[in-house]
């Protein structure tokens, strides 16, 4: 299997586009080109993990954090991530992380987590925004239902539940064909008046290249006419942390002892007891501190996440229970999500979960 398949796949799921603005999700090194027997799968890229890849002879690694955050300007091998680029290329040992892209999808690490703790009900916490376009185009009329079928099955037209979604309105179109064209209909030279109908949709930005193709492929016309806005509107299927519902109250104290035996954990932070009972349940895998006026706004009960700062703690202002369980150890099961979904996918690909406990903090 070639490096491309496996990197073609897992952003079908997590497009790269989804990423924040400071990530370096995707192909960070290696030939997509490359045919690969096995990857191993890790939370974090550390000289550790990239020995344990040598010694299993894999070719390619697939992190959650990205190796590479920031610009690289010299490979002398002064530091750890320069050192370690500078091995993987000797051992052809391809890296690709899927990182805050991963964690914002629907069907992704928060996805995951929130149906670990037992959630239903389940939506994004935070909609991205400022990530859906509005497609406006003018098609004659006996070419509408084909240009719609393209540009809906390239995943145009979907809104919450519903799919092919779309507003038609009837009108004239009018142009004049060049003498190099070659018009569909009308003559060269001569004004030609034509029915169409004006046919607005929307999408999501990452399906963009997708949607434009698919309509310049269906349209009859040379030269397509079509417009597309930014719209302000939340894009409800990706974004940063989740919220649901658990299926009857639990105590505070009861509800910690869960998290604790569901992620595998023995000491977490946490504000002090409200007294209240456990219902609505907001969580995000990571640093996720800057979601808790989120979390707050949407009525959870407690607050599931890392790195809360001293400071951070006061402003759950006795609103919510926030429950700090670290970093490594709301991500750490990321492990077991990708090579899932790389097993189920690619039945006879060995896709090995690392054995290497990358987590850098101790406790005494």
């Amino acid at each position: 299997m070639k490096i491309k398949e496996i990197v073609s796949y897992l952003e079908s799921i997590a497009p790269s586009s989804l990423q924040e603005s400071y990530d370096n999700a995707g192909l960070i090194i290696g030939d997509p080109q490359k045919t690969i027997h096995s990857a191993l799968i890790t939370l974090e890229l550390t000289p550790e993990v990239l020995d344990e890849a040598i010694a299993r002879n894999t070719h390619l690694i697939i992190s959650h954090h990205p190796l590479i955050f920031k610009g690289i300007k010299k490979l002398t091998g002064a530091t750890q991530v320069e050192n370690m680029i500078i091995k993987a290329i000797k051992n052809e040992i391809a890296i690709f992380a899927t990182h805050t892209n991963f964690d914002s999808v629907v069907g992704g690490l928060n996805s995951y987590l929130s149906e670990k703790i037992g959630l239903h009900n389940v939506r994004v916490l935070k909609p991205k925004e400022n990530h859906l376009l509005k497609l406006v185009t003018f098609v004659p009329e006996d070419h509408v239902e084909g240009v719609k079928a393209a540009i809906f099955d390239a995943g145009a037209g979907t809104i919450g539940n519903y799919d092919h979604c779309s507003f038609n309105n009837q009108g004239m179109g009018s142009f004049r064909a060049g003498e190099k064209s070659k018009p569909y209909t009308g003559k060269k030279g001569e004004i030609h008046i034509e029915n169409e109908l004006r046919l607005e949709t929307i999408f999501p930005r990452h399906i963009k290249p997708q949607v434009v193709q698919a309509l310049l492929k269906s349209h009859p016309y040379e030269e397509v006419a079509y417009d597309l806005y930014p719209l302000e509107n939340k894009y409800p299927l990706a974004g940063m942390g989740m919220i649901g519902e658990l299926n009857e109250n639990w105590g505070e104290k009861a509800f910690l002892d869960r998290l604790k035996k569901v992620f595998d954990i023995h000491t977490l932070r946490h504000t002090q007891w409200l007294g209240k009972p456990i219902r609505k349940v907001a969580i995000c895998g990571g640093a996720g501190s800057f979601l808790l006026s989120d979390a707050i706004r949407a009525g959870a009960d407690i607050f599931i996440s890392s790195d809360f700062t001293y400071h951070k703690f006061f402003e759950a202002e006795d609103k919510i229970l926030i429950a700090d369980i670290g970093h490594y150890e709301s991500e750490h099961l990321v492990k077991e999500i990708l090579g899932d979904l790389i097993k189920k996918k690619f039945p006879t690909f060995a896709a090995q979960i690392s054995e290497v406990n990358t987590n850098p903090i101790n406790y005494y």
